[in-house]
């Protein structure tokens, strides 16, 4: 149980292909990736990791069909419905990161509701990334920070890495020290490109829909085996 890390964050990947594999609708492979969800919560809690961050809806999703886009709402609203009060029970505090405003507004009064009902929960952090790109997020800060240079609130030559890091959807929480991608695929996905500059990487062959429990604990136990030089 030594050295876990404080913060893993996850691209759920493979939802589609997993379906695909066994004829049946993306929908469905949406549909059992909450039941990996669930699972990685609990063996991020029974770890003692502070953060779970999970990659849930991404900008570019958008140029999915209609239908499936609709659906993944749908069950992200019905997640919300069904998991607020074990949230609670378990000391688990809900947030997102992201342009929430341009979510469904049904959606958006759901994520506010649970947000504010889990604010005082002092455990794991379930941190969801919705309607998220990490390049968006990037310009986002940058036009913040030219807005209060301009207003005088901030100095342009103050401007360092820890500022900029607190005009960031993260703001407040550890960056990754572990970054964890299903379905074998190496690449990153515009997901958290600032804060994973020295996260470790663990790519896992199944589809994020066979991801059980027992696997994040296997990816955290390669991370223990890893050395964190961090350049030095």
């Amino acid at each position: 149980m030594s050295n876990i890390p404080r913060h893993i964050a996850i691209i759920m990947d493979g939802n589609g292909r997993w379906a695909k594999a066994r004829r049946l609708p993306r929908i469905a492979g949406h549909r059992a990736g909450a039941s990996s969800v669930r699972q990685a919560i609990e063996a991020a809690g029974e770890l003692g990791v502070k953060v779970l961050t999970l990659y849930t809806f991404s900008t570019e999703n958008w140029k999915r069909p209609k239908s499936e886009v609709q659906s993944l709402f749908k069950l992200l609203g019905n997640y919300l419905d069904a998991e607020a009060k074990k949230l609670n029970k378990n000391n688990i505090k809900f947030s997102v990161i992201g342009d929430i405003d341009g979510l469904p507004e049904a959606v958006r009064v759901k994520i506010e509701k649970v947000m504010g009902s889990t604010a005082g929960n002092t455990g794991l952090v379930l941190n969801l990334a919705l309607n998220y790109g990490s390049r968006p997020e990037i310009v986002r800060a940058v036009k913040n920070i030219t807005k209060d240079v301009s207003a005088g609130t901030i100095k342009a030559e103050d401007i360092d890495e820890k500022m900029f890091s607190e005009y960031l959807y993260t703001k407040g929480l550890p960056d990754p020290d572990l970054v964890i991608r299903t379905s074998g695929e190496y690449r990153v996905s515009n997901f958290l490109l600032w804060q994973i500059a020295y996260s470790e990487l663990y790519i896992a062959e199944k589809f994020w829909p066979d991801f059980k429990k027992a696997d994040l604990k296997k990816a955290v136990k390669e991370y223990q085996r890893r050395e964190r030089r961090f350049g030095g």
